[in-house]
């Protein structure tokens, strides 16, 4: 699933450590998630778009086709 955290993240001028600390998560779960290599959790998700003041959909770009099991 894609997304655009590192994009609104450096928009709004905060470092991958801050707001990993601000949402209670690693660097490294920061880092995961903007390169896509993780997925959050529908709780993260949450707390994500929450924290920057967006919908979870407004944050997380998510491509049904690719995603349809069959």
């Amino acid at each position: 699933m894609k997304n655009k955290i590192e994009q609104i993240r450096k928009e709004r001028g905060i470092r991958q450590e801050e707001f990993a600390k601000l949402l209670g998560v690693s660097r490294q779960t920061i880092s995961s998630l903007e390169t896509g290599r993780y997925n959050p959790s529908i709780f993260l998700a949450h707390k994500i778009a929450k924290f920057f003041d967006m919908t979870i959909e407004e944050v997380f770009l998510f491509d049904e086709e690719t995603n349809l099991e069959g």
